[in-house]
């Protein structure tokens, strides 16, 4: 059944399972993390309302930090924390500290001075006036920061996915992937009605006189404490081998799905950014990943691809797409892409990727070296006859094709280039290509099959296996559907693989999926 078919509750009731587990998860992260964020920023606004000459020092600290891309902050804890939930956990609660801090002093600094020296001449020490003036009059503040850190906490923790820690940005980042709105919706509903609830569960605490806020002050340690523990509660699968894959492929019939109903296969997966999957491999952190045959890190770390003995992954052939009014628009872009046609072999775009993904080299230096040595460059004419749109997905090779193909635009034309370069997934590419905001991108034959025109799947059975009757399917689908046009294959197939690391793989002896199925079967 094709996203088109299905309702929005068809795919929750569908993937119901899997569903209650991510919004567990989630809830899980968010008050782990909320509840560390409160035992440091409590004290921490607590410390500067008596040290008032660290105020701006400690709040501009926690400033900085929640104005870090919650991207690049999951980036950082990678190195120090590895994958999984410590970097998410260690993020998200530098991102809860700044409202708890702030609000926390802000309370306190506004209690009556009148109040606390009353509390002084009675004989209250310092600690006194604190807990039992102070603190209770600045609750319904500090519970307001709370509350804020609360809603940030639940939207930021759905990236936690891009770093294994699960949660419920797995179906949202997927759905953006496979071009599958429900997917997405499915993610995104139940976040947003997460943080509504807590938002107002927060806000009734925030409402209550202060007989009952002492008592709830008491409970609120105790629920956060039982919310955090919903992060641990196990996996359905006990494998010894742990899987990583990506949120495109989680939900792909040549991915995930097609594993499970063609090979049966079960194994513990922990769902992850392909920017930091091969690493996490390498590091022994995962067993199984899920790659892609041209991709340079396969080299660079050791990983061996497991033979797809079952044929469930269809050919992945690169080619430019372009709307056909593009074609119309630009005289001769046709013919210029398709100079790069046939160049560009499997192991050519191995190692291509390698110079990107693990020498660090840049894309523009490498799609030129690439151009020269096959007499393929020339200089920019700087022309000014129109401005070409070049899209691209947000990984190394797509940003090698893309500035292949502006340095050919460029040279053989008086075209202008404007590259709009890590778009995401196949459904934000596509869509700004259906949209007009580019004009082409390149896509590959089994992600135009599969993910955006999604035939029944006998047709997929009658296609996978045979690289130009896929093409032919989808350049006809894609030209009939949308007007756009598949223009000639590149040459190369970055198919989906399950890779090991190859010492690993050879000594449990697997060299197919079945043979890793029957591993797993084994223990």
């Amino acid at each position: 059944m094709n996203e088109q078919q299905q309702t929005l509750w068809g795919f929750m009731r569908q993937q119901s399972d899997k569903l209650l587990e991510q919004t567990i998860q989630h809830i899980g992260l968010t008050f782990i993390s909320l509840f560390i964020a409160v035992l440091v920023g409590l004290p921490l606004g607590i410390f500067i309302t008596r040290r008032k000459q660290f105020s701006g020092a400690i709040l501009g600290i926690a400033g900085v930090l929640q104005t870090i891309p919650s991207i690049a902050l999951l980036g950082f804890m990678i190195p120090v924390l590895g994958i999984g939930p410590k970097p998410a956990i260690a993020a998200l609660l530098l991102y809860a500290l700044l409202p708890i801090i702030r609000n926390t002093f802000t309370g306190i600094e506004g209690v009556d001075p009148a109040v606390k020296e009353a509390a002084m001449a009675m004989g209250m020490s310092k600690w006194q006036v604190l807990f039992k003036v102070e603190l209770p009059l600045a609750m319904p503040v500090i519970f307001a920061g709370i509350r804020t850190a609360t809603v940030i906490t639940v939207g930021v923790a759905t990236l936690a996915s891009y770093i294994a820690a699960g949660g419920l940005g797995e179906f949202i980042f997927g759905g953006i992937s496979l071009n599958n709105t429900n997917m997405i919706l499915a993610g995104a509903i139940p976040a947003a009605l997460l943080a509504v609830l807590f938002d107002f569960l927060l806000s009734r605490l925030q409402k209550l006189n202060l007989k009952k806020l002492k008592t709830a002050t008491k409970i609120l340690p105790l629920l956060l404490i039982l919310l955090s523990s919903f992060y641990f509660i196990p996996s359905a699968y006990g494998s010894k081998l742990r899987a990583g894959f990506t949120p495109e492929f989680m939900g792909r019939q040549d991915g995930n799905l097609g594993l499970q109903q063609k090979y049966g296969l079960k194994i513990r997966t922990l769902v992850i950014n392909d920017a930091v999957m091969y690493k996490a491999a390498y590091e022994k952190q995962l067993d199984v990943i899920s790659g892609y045959s041209t991709d340079g890190r396969l080299k660079a770390y050791d990983l061996v691809v497991l033979d797809d003995d079952k044929k469930i992954f269809p050919p992945y052939y690169a080619a430019p797409i372009i709307r056909e009014n593009s074609l119309k628009k630009f005289a001769g872009l046709e013919n210029i892409l398709n100079l790069l046609a046939g160049k560009i072999n499997d192991s050519i775009m191995t190692a291509l990727n390698y110079r990107t993904d693990y020498l660090h080299q840049s894309p523009e230096r490498v799609a030129k070296d690439f151009l020269v040595s096959n007499n393929l460059w020339k200089p920019a004419r700087n022309g000014n006859a129109g401005i070409v749109r070049i899209g691209s997905k947000i990984f190394g090779e797509q940003y090698i094709l893309a500035n292949m193909y502006s340095m050919l635009i460029k040279g053989n034309s008086n075209y202008d280039v404007a590259t709009k370069t890590g778009l995401g997934g196949t459904k934000i590419c596509f869509d700004a290509l259906t949209n007009d905001a580019i004009d082409f991108y390149p896509e590959y034959t089994g992600t135009g099959l599969l993910a955006i025109l999604q035939p029944s799947p006998k047709t997929i059975d009658s296609l996978t296996g045979n690289k130009d009757a896929t093409y032919n399917y989808v350049q006809e689908g894609f030209e009939k559907k949308y007007n756009i046009k598949w223009l000639k294959p590149i040459g190369f197939n970055n198919a989906y693989a399950l890779m090991m690391r190859e010492k690993q793989a050879k000594k449990l002896k697997i060299k197919t999926i079945s043979d890793l199925k029957r591993y797993l079967e084994s223990k």
